[in-house]
């Protein structure tokens, strides 16, 4: 019985140092995050296609099991909102290619301005999608969380394909004014949507952010321990990445996450040992 839990990068400057070694090369920072969590959310692939040579030192770093969630180009998602987009899906999926079962799923994230009356795009658009990879979907149109009709016409639509609708769970941040400058930021920035915690496929995935000060983060994911743990005794295979707004203890919240749903469900394979973030000496 296997948990994979992540963060929404695999470095962070204030990390390094403190969860990974420093100095490390580029090349392998993520094989150095995969002994913290055993997934991460692929978000650079929003802002451009990788080379495939980055794939392929993406796939080195990290062993079959690990869990990528890639994000689609926001050339795809946003700008040609689904339509006339042949050509850069094509080299996009070229490009992830070398990344083999490491690809969970490939994650359509959509505009707030993606509404109901969207539906018969995205549905298109999802059956002319290989069928050799999964796919996730994050709505943040408030009409799909508020609207049962409507949330009962994408759940039809993603259930045509086997595709998973994706929670981003943002309640704990906004439920009290931001008390920092990346709290604030975030509260600009981020969706405010209610929580939704139905899984559709036997891999859900759940993006949940918290806050910065520790205790918070963690008082209000106690719902979601209780979701998972009953994914995992249904027999599913959940994928949960933990934010708060400045992501400067990400790893460890990931891990402490991990260790909450384990302390219920002791049959859940362990995560792996992290890398010592100093060089170790001999004396």
């Amino acid at each position: 019985m296997r948990l994979h839990v992540g963060c929404a990068m695999w470095t962070l400057k204030s990390w390094q140092g403190r969860f990974l070694p420093h100095p490390l090369p580029v090349g392998e920072r993520l094989r150095a995050y995969a002994t913290w969590c055993n997934a991460v959310e692929g978000n650079t692939t929003f802002y451009a296609t990788p080379a495939r040579s980055t794939v392929e030192s993406w796939a080195r770093q990290t062993g079959p099991d690990f869990r990528l969630v890639v994000k689609l180009p926001r050339t795809i998602t946003h700008e040609g909102r689904l339509t006339g987009v042949e050509e850069e899906l094509r080299s996009f999926l070229e490009a992830i290619e070398p990344l083999g079962p490491r690809a969970h799923a490939l994650w359509v994230q959509l505009p707030g301005s993606f509404a109901p009356t969207d539906l018969g795009t995205l549905a298109g658009f999802l059956r002319g999608l290989p069928r050799s990879y999964r796919y996730a979907v994050e709505v943040r149109h408030r009409a799909f969380f508020e609207d049962e009709r409507s949330g009962r016409f994408l759940e039809r639509v993603l259930a045509g394909v086997g595709a998973e609708w994706v929670p981003f769970d943002t309640v704990t941040l906004f439920q009290s004014p931001p008390t920092s400058d990346a709290e604030r930021d975030a509260w600009t920035k981020k969706p405010r949507v209610p929580r939704r915690s139905v899984a559709l496929t036997d891999r859900p995935i759940v993006r949940y952010l918290g806050r910065d000060a520790t205790e918070r983060t963690i008082e209000g994911w106690r719902q979601w321990i209780d979701t998972v743990t009953e994914w995992l005794r249904e027999g599913r295979s959940p994928t949960v990445f933990i934010h708060t707004p400045d992501n400067a203890d990400a790893p460890m919240l990931a891990r402490r996450f991990h260790d909450d749903v384990r302390a219920r469900l002791p049959e859940v394979e362990p995560l792996p040992e992290p890398m010592p973030a100093e060089p170790l000496t001999l004396f």
